[in-house]
């Protein structure tokens, strides 16, 4: 008896994680409200996303594609992202520890902020396109519109609208 209890009252919590974490990590939707979110840039300094202020939240989801990207801002210029209410976050999670060593001084020398993704559970809010920056306009928190750059062939200004 004991045990039978034992066993629905694991797998009754095992079930109801299980669905937690699936809903916690199910990528963004148009017409869903964004979280606020914490991180640090290419300079570890502190960043935290304002939902209210941002217009564009730019995602890049590897590194090859994140490297296009960067030379595409490299042109744009930070002063063009910031008047475009544009942020760039770049998943950096699971890059190992060598290759940190030398992608982070590559980095700190692009004059466009870079804010670094190195949380699973962030990263994984946001949608993917293989070889494409996820591009989420937002309107007062609220996302409406997703969209996939493919840097270095589509012009960034039409994502920014």
């Amino acid at each position: 008896m004991k045990t039978n209890l034992m066993k629905n009252i694991l797998f009754t919590l095992a079930l109801s994680l299980g669905l937690t974490l699936s809903a916690v990590s199910a990528p963004y939707e148009q017409g869903q409200e964004m979280a606020s979110f914490k991180a640090k840039d290419q300079h570890e300094q502190d960043f935290i996303l304002n939902i209210k202020e941002t217009k564009f939240l730019l995602v890049s989801h590897d590194m090859e594609t994140g490297k296009r990207a960067n030379a595409v801002l490299t042109e744009v210029g930070m002063e063009s992202m910031e008047k475009q209410k544009a942020v760039y976050l770049a998943n950096i999670f699971g890059m190992p520890g060598i290759g940190r060593f030398f992608a982070f001084p590559k980095m700190r020398k692009y004059s466009h902020r870079i804010i670094l993704g190195d949380d699973a559970a962030l990263i994984a809010l946001f949608p993917v396109q293989q070889g494409k920056v996820t591009v989420l306009a937002l309107n007062d928190g609220k996302i409406s519109s997703i969209k996939y750059w493919n840097p270095g062939t589509d012009a960034l200004d039409q994502f920014l609208k």
